[in-house]
């Protein structure tokens, strides 16, 4: 049809063509578009150029061919000309009667015929013509001869191949819809009668909800807001004196209280009144605001409330004194969790970590929270630890519960040493590992403490080389080597055996323990001369039993080039078993008794002789009261406990390339200390007069025995020491001020009498 020809009918409006399906078969694949029918006598057709011959899409095998208006033929695609299919579909006019009729046949052979009558409708579409009617044959003209100039373009009929497309989803085409004008505005009329009958029906409830959110303004204008909740206490729709009153009746005695507080692992409390804590009753009220004017706000006020909270009046001063107070309790140190063992059972201490109170944070929070009547949370910093309490569980199970089930045996040469399980929780040692658990260590010390004296006799033990005093001259005793456990390589697979159920032994490895002094190191240490001597001497006679044993224990010590001297470590433990005996002490200003007392004036001794050979000072104590026999400000006194722990000590360091050997003389009236080596110094020293004097004070004592005595001044004084190289000639000077506590003087009495007859 023209591009300028409006269609006049529906059915020329509307135009469905069937998409081709991939699945088709080429002549199916063929769609025919046939020009309706028009009758001669109707047809009107514009002076006008014949419309375009449609070209087909790139990539689509299509045939175009001009046809006359009674018939279309089609020749399938790859097909001789003897083979060809033909398709006929004539054109008839409107009013004739007409048939389809397909002819198959190829070459030679007898074509088959199907003849099938159509009529036109009066819309245009064919319909089947009744069977009783008669039906022709049509056959097209031949192609090639045939003259189709005479045919205008609409009188042509245009053929192609459409394009083959992938099978689309079944679509419904849908053909023109005639609409009803006057129905649609009727339906319009009633929808605006309706949205007009809503809208006033909204007026008016929005009416009353304005009546009655300004009754409900009126009624409660002055009065604190719906809802508000101080410290949880329901105070909403009250007038402020009344709100205060109730406030004051349930919290009054709730203020009156301790505080409850937490922080961090620590529950504490804290009393609010030693805190400078009190409540402002109408700060707190003003909290509370006005009345709102949101009807929304006033609507939820029903059905919601609201914490205000209160308003506080501190002491800054009190209430930082009573934070600073609970640290004591709320800050502690990060422990490490480790194991613990109760006789021969494990127990799992957890670890803590460190934590410190934040005074600022906690400020803050008492403040806000004081008066809720729970427990305030106070903020902390805190201090992590490296194990945690599953880690510590395993190292329970795995190590600490095994390693004390049964014995464990040390089998010595000819004698075997058997630690109970509670000696073994003893020598175990527990310290962070990885991931949380605990690395468990063997303390050799504890076990050759448990485990040797009970192997001693498998021993054979060494002797270093000794200085001995011949006609008043040193000589040296050849040392012995001896044998003994080699502990450290014995238990080398201690913590294994620990760990294991059976097996329950360890072999005791031993080796040679040679002199920690030989004779050859002896003879070269230059031991020749005296380097350095002093006595002292006045002392009792139970001091002098004192005296003589630990002279005994140290006469022919040997202090190696560079080495240093200590007097407790030497002797070790001074008790009864090392038969010392109890002897008269100092304590405290106040005379006393106590084993091992009188040795302090062997210290001094020692410390005198090392004096004058120029030793180097490594460490002493004076007497914190004079004793007159000692010269001032060069005297030392040392202190060990009953276990033997060394608390007070005295010491030198040998300065020198050559050796110093100790030489002790004592009578039942003194005691005299030669050092011997080679005198590389000459020694000189002197003493100031007393200065900074203090008297005594009295002291009344009622417990026995009691010594009453005058007391003595004390008084401060300086010492100098002037030593002089013989090697360069050199000399130094080395001054020591030292100050002495007056003595008390003693008053004895008798002990009160006991009250209540």
């Amino acid at each position: 049809m023209p591009e300028n020809q409006r269609p006049e009918s529906d059915a020329e409006r509307t135009t469905a063509m069937r998409p081709v399906r991939a699945s088709e078969t080429a002549s199916e694949r063929t769609t025919v578009i046939a020009a309706s029918a028009i009758q001669a006598q109707d047809a009107v057709w514009p002076d006008e150029e014949p419309d375009a011959e449609p070209e087909a899409p790139q990539g689509v095998d299509a045939t175009v061919r001009n046809m006359a208006p009674s018939g279309v033929t089609r020749a399938l695609s790859g097909s001789s000309p003897a083979e060809e299919t033909q398709i006929t579909s004539p054109v008839v006019p409107a009013s004739e009667d007409a048939t389809t009729t397909v002819s198959l046949g190829s070459g030679d052979a007898e074509a088959t015929t199907f003849t099938t009558p159509v009529r036109p409708a009066a819309d245009g579409i064919r319909q089947p013509v009744p069977e009783d009617e008669p039906t022709r044959s049509l056959t097209p003209p031949d192609e090639s001869t045939r003259d189709f100039s005479s045919y205008t373009a609409s009188e042509e009929t245009t053929v192609f191949a459409a394009p083959v497309l992938p099978e689309p989803p079944d679509a419904t085409v849908l053909g023109p819809i005639m609409v009803d004008e006057r129905a649609d505005a009727e339906e319009q009329a009633a929808k605006r009668k309706r949205g007009r009958k809503a809208l006033l029906v909204a007026a008016g409830v929005l009416g009353v909800l304005v009546v009655l959110w300004g009754v409900d303004i009126l009624v409660s204008g002055g009065n604190v807001p719906r809802g508000v909740t101080v410290a949880g206490v329901d105070i909403g729709g009250l007038g402020h004196d009344e709100a205060e009153a109730k406030l004051r009746r349930e919290l009054g005695p709730r203020l009156e209280q301790p505080v409850k507080a937490r922080a961090g692992d620590v529950e504490t409390q804290l009393d609010p009144k030693a805190a400078g804590l009190t409540l402002d009753w109408e700060a707190t009220l003003e909290r509370a605001g006005s009345q709102p004017l949101s009807p929304v706000t006033r609507v939820t006020s029903f059905f919601t409330s609201r914490e205000v909270g209160f308003a506080t009046t501190a002491d800054n001063g009190k209430l930082t004194a009573a934070l600073e107070g609970l640290r004591p309790t709320t800050d502690h140190d990060p422990a490490e969790g480790t194991i613990k063992f109760e006789g021969a059972k494990a127990v799992a201490v957890d670890p803590r970590q460190g934590q410190k109170l934040d005074a600022a944070g906690a400020t803050d929070k008492l403040l806000a929270d004081w008066a809720d009547g729970g427990t305030v949370e106070l903020p902390v910093s805190t201090t992590p630890v490296k194990t945690t309490k599953e880690g510590v569980a395993q190292t329970l199970k795995e190590v600490a519960e095994p390693a004390v089930a049964s014995p464990v045996v040390i089998k010595g040469e000819g004698k075997d040493a058997t630690l109970k399980p509670e000696q073994l929780g003893a020598v175990l040692v527990f310290e962070p590992g990885e991931n949380g658990a605990l690395n468990a260590k063997v303390d050799n010390n504890k076990v050759v403490e448990a485990a040797g004296p009970q192997l001693k006799e498998t021993e054979k033990e060494g002797k270093d080389a000794q200085i001995v005093f011949e006609g008043g001259r040193p000589v040296v005793k050849e040392s012995v080597d001896g044998r003994g456990v080699d502990w450290d390589k014995s238990l080398a697979t201690f913590i294994d055996v620990l760990k294991s159920a059976d097996k329950r032994e360890v072999k005791a490895e031993y080796k040679h323990t040679p002199a920690k002094v030989t004779t050859e190191q002896a003879n070269k240490m230059g031991i020749k001369e005296v380097i350095g001597e002093f006595s002292t001497g006045g002392f009792a006679g139970d001091s002098g039993t004192n005296i003589r044993v630990v002279a005994e224990k140290v006469n022919g010590a040997i202090v190696k080039p560079g080495e240093t001297f200590s007097l407790n470590a030497y002797t070790g433990p001074r008790g009864v078993g090392q038969g010392y005996v109890e002897a008269g002490i100092i304590n405290d200003g106040i005379p006393g008794r106590a084993v091992g007392g009188g040795i302090s004036q062997f210290a001094t001794t020692l410390y005198n002789a090392g004096y004058y050979a120029g030793m180097k000072d490594a460490g002493h104590t004076e007497h914190s009261y004079w004793i007159s026999r000692y010269p001032a400000g060069r005297e030392a006194t040392v202190f060990m406990d009953t276990a033997g722990n060394s608390i007070i000590d005295i010491a030198f360091t040998n300065p020198d390339q050559t050796g110093v050997a100790i030489q002790t003389i004592w009578t039942p009236s003194s005691i005299k200390i030669v050092l011997w080596g080679t005198k590389n110094y000459d020694v000189t020293g002197s003493t100031s007069g007393h200065f900074n004097v203090t008297t005594p004070t009295e002291r009344k004592v009622t417990t026995k025995p009691c010594s009453p005595s005058n007391g003595a001044e004390g008084f401060s004084v300086t010492d100098t020491r002037t030593v002089t190289d013989r090697r360069t000639g050199q000399s130094r000077s080395e001054s020591r001020t030292v100050k002495y506590d007056a003595q008390f003087k003693i008053v004895c009495e008798a002990p009160p009498a006991p009250s209540g007859g």
